[in-house]
């Protein structure tokens, strides 16, 4: 098979992979190395996948063959699909010739369970050794950790990559179970605690010798796939605190389920991915590691999901009506950060502005504080920044986004609305009945600020 023909197949297979961030790590040139990690904003080049995700790195698996048969994935072993394979000669030539192009500053890499996850590592190990050591590459690598490698390989491959990565994908116990019987959650925690251990024994290693050897310096990170299974998003959202918490990892990454195989205990071909809830568990994550909320504040045993209609913080306010007001002149940082509409940046010039004068709208407008929801839930002097009725507060906390439309266009002068794929399911149901796009936001716009008003 052509080398081109490999990477058509294996570019392909690797695009459900959403754990693709180069942030973390800043290495600058070196003398007789090839490439770095920082010469663009988060140390690559951009470019966008078919499905219209933002793509920094040359993402692609070693290879599409395995040897587990979970049900959800394209690359199962029961599936009949094209299969393929680098060989670690082939795949570093590929990267470091796509690097002399000005394509890519970067590599994510991830496989397939070729014949065992120990063989597979061995692979990966064997390409990024060409790339550093052969062929001098110093940009930025990420690479996937096989859940049931042997620790020495994991070690190795820390030694090679800036990033690692343990997919857990499925959120609960149960799922693995039923979608992905191969797999078990201890194979998958045991090489993220191993990663979290050797990652703080190399920062130890680092302050008595500068030039001692660093493991993984952007630290691990995780992808949970979103609606495969019936997990509630409070599930989710505290699998991710304790994650956080637990394996201390930089980032956990969510994947709307994407329906590419038929099967009994997955959602149809025909169902749209849940773009719109995995934009919230972004939000809610946001929240978790910037603005100190903890999963518990944020979703509950009676709201176990996120409100389509808010943003997960607007939903925390509209629940605890006692915290506000808050007064801009007194508030503690974390009290501000608590304020729909302001964030770690207003919050910060917020504090610093009020040391050398007392701030009222005016002076919160100069130094960039939007106000358009925080208005409502702030005081400056002691007086009301803003009065609105009820339905005046709700319009300004639903989320535009859930009502989002644009347009598709049918002929050359002939242009028609179109739900986009994160609108609200509620939008996109009423335009598979036959209402047009534009009607049906509107309409489900105004049902939602109507129970947005009522709950106040």
């Amino acid at each position: 098979m052509e080398l081109l023909d490999k990477l058509a197949i294996l570019a392909d297979a690797a695009k459900y992979d959403a754990a693709c961030t180069s942030s973390g790590v800043r290495r600058g040139s070196r003398p007789g190395m090839i490439g770095n990690t920082s010469s663009s904003l988060a140390g690559c080049c951009h470019s966008f996948s078919a499905d219209g995700r933002c793509i920094t790195l040359l993402k692609v698996l070693m290879t599409n063959r395995c040897v587990y048969d979970c049900k959800y994935c394209v690359n199962r072993r029961s599936h009949d699909t094209r299969r393929a394979a680098f060989t670690p000669r082939e795949l570093a030539e590929l990267t470091i010739g796509f690097y002399r192009r000005n394509y890519i500053e970067g590599l994510f890499l991830s496989s397939g369970v070729l014949r065992s996850p120990d063989y597979t590592t061995e692979q990966m190990i064997e390409c990024l050794r060409l790339l550093r050591q052969e062929y001098r590459f110093n940009g930025y690598i990420h690479a996937k950790a096989i859940p049931g490698t042997s620790p020495e390989l994991v070690q190795q491959l820390g030694l090679l990559a800036d990033r690692l990565s343990v997919n857990i994908e499925l959120p609960s116990q149960e799922g693995l179970q039923t979608l992905a019987p191969d797999k078990n959650k201890q194979a998958i925690l045991r090489p993220m605690a191993l990663i979290r251990d050797r990652t703080a024994q190399s920062k130890a290693e680092l302050v008595q010798y500068k030039h001692a050897p660093v493991f993984a310096p952007a630290g691990q990170s995780t992808q949970l796939i979103v609606g495969a299974t019936r997990d509630t998003d409070r599930h989710i959202l505290h699998l991710t605190e304790s994650l956080y918490q637990k394996y201390r990892l930089k980032r956990v990454f969510y994947s709307a389920y994407v329906p590419v195989v038929e099967n009994a205990l997955l959602p149809s071909l025909d169902t749209k991915p849940p773009l719109l809830r995995e934009h919230r568990l972004y939000q809610a994550d946001w929240l978790l590691r910037y603005y100190h909320f903890s999963a518990r504040e944020l979703l509950t045993e009676d709201e176990p999901n996120f409100d389509p209609y808010l943003d997960p913080k607007c939903t925390w306010a509209v629940r605890h009506p006692e915290f506000f007001p808050v007064e801009v002149n007194t508030a503690s940082r974390a009290e501000l950060l608590r304020v729909p509409g302001i964030g770690p940046k207003s919050a910060l010039r917020i504090v610093e502005a009020r040391r050398v004068q007392s701030l009222g709208m005016a002076e919160l407008k100069r130094i960039g504080v939007v106000l358009k929801r925080a208005q409502y839930f702030i005081t400056c002097k002691g007086k009301a920044a803003a009065r609105g009725s009820r339905a005046e507060i709700a319009g300004a906390l639903l989320d535009p986004k859930a009502f989002s439309v644009g347009m598709q266009q049918l002929s050359l002068d002939d242009f028609v609305p179109k739900a986009l794929p994160d609108a609200a399911p509620a939008v996109q149901r009423l335009e598979a009945r036959g209402m047009a796009a534009d009607m049906a936001a509107r309409t489900v716009r105004q049902e939602a600020l109507q129970c947005l008003t009522k709950r106040m």
